[in-house]
């Protein structure tokens, strides 16, 4: 008996999804053990051309996920609801589900997660976090015998493309992004890419599953986006031999009773291998105890390799429902919350615009001193009204770093602090 697939949405990664089954039908069927077919597919019109079997079509989309034949409901509708309702439907039907939206789990995975488990179903959602890459999964299982510290990611395609743009041509943001938008890789709106909630979202996930703790959500990621680098920035980044990144990083506390977990751009050096990923590449990088330093590699979005991960997914609940077993994502909750932005240890790359005049160094210097931040190095470009002072700060708590740079900002020396942005350093 074949096994049946219900798909909530039918757009770009929907319909490709219904493709890959249709085309490797014969090898799915060898992989999972029995014939898997789509059971029917819910849209808001049937009117729309979607080069889908119009007979499998319906606008009823809670009768499909809940109907009795139906196997496995596949989730591609995006957002908040309807689709958590018809996902809590769909497992408490006993359907396992395969979903790829990470606005919802990063709001209220816990709550998915709760469900499956007492249905004793699957929730899978690979294609969530960096599309094609298997990234989820080895984190849940391949590093279970392990103890990972750290994750860094480049989990927004768009950003990454803009930042590198940035820095390979010298054009500006708008420039930037108006190209990304014109090739695809950015919404009309980008609202959700430049400032950071996409990248957000996947950093709660990415946490949950890093430190094992459901108690993440996308409110608790501190989050900055890129809006406000600056062709200053990026050359500035470039004589520190750094670049200027994105990233969603995810950090146990020193004590491994909370994690840390942020978005916001970084001047990251160019030995790191994050800072090679051009265009709209995606890479993750994990730090694990035994195993040491991972890099998970490539295209992070676009309707064929997203649909590759849900169809990923889709195999691999389709085994377990075979074999009358279920592993739902998510695993045990060790309780860790979140600690606060301020208790994070960064450094901080300042540029200060400030009058050429004896003592501005040394008074900056005793600012950066009365807040107990050390000053790693300093140099001073241009002269005169044009004078800037450049200052990269050793490692010091957020917190202190923030009070340093406001105090700096009500100084009468200091005309304007032009420039403030994390540099990410790394222990060998």
């Amino acid at each position: 008996m074949a096994m049946k697939v219900a798909l909530l949405g039918c757009g770009v990664v929907g319909s490709q999804v219904v493709r890959l089954i249709e085309e490797q039908s014969e090898e799915l069927a060898a992989r999972i053990g029995t014939p898997i077919e789509v059971g029917g597919i819910a849209v808001r019109r049937i009117d729309r051309a979607r080069g889908v079997a119009p007979e499998l079509l319906t606008t009823d989309a809670m009768a499909l996920a809940t109907r009795p034949d139906i196997d496995v409901v596949v989730e591609v509708i995006g957002g908040i609801e309807p689709a958590r309702s018809l996902i809590l439907a769909a497992i408490e039907s006993g359907k396992s589900v395969v979903t790829a939206n990470k606005a919802l789990l990063a709001e209220d995975g816990q709550t998915l997660h709760a469900a499956a488990r007492k249905a004793g179903v699957d929730l899978y959602y690979e294609a969530s976090v960096a599309g094609a890459i298997p990234l989820l999964r080895p984190l849940r299982d391949s590093l279970a015998g392990d103890r990972v510290n750290r994750v860094l990611g480049i989990v927004n395609g768009t950003t990454n493309y803009i930042l590198d743009r940035m820095d390979s041509l010298g054009a500006g943001f708008t420039e930037s992004l108006e190209e990304a938008q014109a090739l695809g890789y950015a919404e009309a709106d980008p609202t959700a890419d430049v400032e950071g909630f996409d990248a957000a979202a996947k950093a709660a996930i990415l946490a949950r599953l890093a430190f094992h703790t459901q108690r993440v959500t996308a409110a608790d990621v501190h989050r900055e986006g890129i809006t406000g680098v600056t062709a200053a920035d990026i050359a500035s980044a470039r004589a520190m031999g750094c670049v200027v990144k994105l990233l969603a990083i995810c950090q146990r506390s020193e004590d491994d009773k909370s994690v840390g977990v942020r978005v916001h751009p970084v001047m990251l050096p160019v030995d790191h291998p994050l800072a090679g990923v051009k265009e709209a590449y995606n890479a993750v990088f994990v730090e694990a105890e035994s195993a040491g330093r991972l890099m998970f590699y490539g295209a992070g979005a676009g309707g064929t390799p997203t649909a590759s991960a849900v169809l990923g997914d889709v195999v691999a609940v389709a085994r377990n429902r075979l074999a009358g077993t279920s592993v739902p994502e998510g695993g045990h909750d060790t309780g860790r919350g979140v600690h606060d932005m301020g208790e994070t240890i960064t450094s901080y790359h300042v540029a200060l615009d400030v009058a050429d005049r004896p003592g501005v160094l040394s008074k900056v210097a005793e600012i950066f001193a009365r807040h107990h931040v050390s000053i790693k190095n300093v140099r001073q470009e241009g002269r005169g009204d044009d004078a800037q002072l450049v200052l990269v700060s050793h490692p010091a708590p957020d917190a202190a770093l923030n009070r340093t740079v406001e105090d700096l900002r009500g100084h009468d020396m200091v005309r304007e602090v032009a420039s403030v942005m994390r540099v990410e350093t790394f222990a060998e």
